[in-house]
């Protein structure tokens, strides 16, 4: 799958659904992870980020939105259950995207919303915990981003593999075999 992606929390205050967040981001392959405004203790955290997360993928905690940064070219995707969101479904994931979820209670914050180049919900009922929301967010993205063998119409698995990409020689190759065939030309 190409691109990268990475996924935090705003405000969070329970380190046991931080850690599940995080060793569900390290499950799925995220980047880097990351936290915003939040009281995690990692020895805490550790209970459920039974992966130790921290020690394999980059992991960034930011006091507060003037110390908050995310890489050149990468899209913030707030998770926030409100009217105006995009419902996952029908969300198109940036190649390059930071997946962020509000604490417990609020939610996100007014002001992390406006930074978001997009706000995506879950169609629930009601709102899951954290890692259930994030797990299902990340698992969306590599459904929508990722290659796989195409569902089948009937229930089951995929009846048909899944093709492999062809890719041609490289144009550095493509170009020296053209200079060589001219000079052969050349000499004949």
């Amino acid at each position: 799958m190409k691109g990268y992606f990475g996924i935090g929390v705003e405000g969070i205050s329970k380190a046991t659904n931080v850690g599940t967040l995080m060793r569900t981001g390290h499950a799925f392959g995220a980047s880097f992870v990351f936290t915003l405004r939040a009281q995690y203790n990692r020895r805490e955290g550790n209970h459920t980020d039974t992966s130790d997360t921290p020690r394999s993928v980059p992991t960034y905690h930011f006091a507060d939105l003037e110390t908050f940064r995310l890489p050149q070219g990468c899209r913030l995707v707030g998770i926030e259950i409100s009217e105006d969101a995009i419902e996952l479904p029908t969300f198109r994931h940036p190649r390059q995207a930071a997946y962020i979820l509000g604490s417990e209670r609020e939610g996100l914050s007014k002001d992390v919303q406006s930074l978001c180049d997009y706000v995506v919900k879950i169609p629930m009922r009601f709102s899951v915990n954290l890692g259930v929301a994030g797990a299902l967010v990340m698992y969306d993205r590599l459904l929508s981003l990722g290659r796989h063998a195409p569902r089948p119409v009937a229930e089951g698995g995929p009846t048909e593999a899944l093709e492999l990409p062809v890719f041609g020689d490289p144009i550095y190759k493509r170009k020296h075999r053209k200079r060589l065939r001219t000079a052969a030309k050349a000499t004949t």
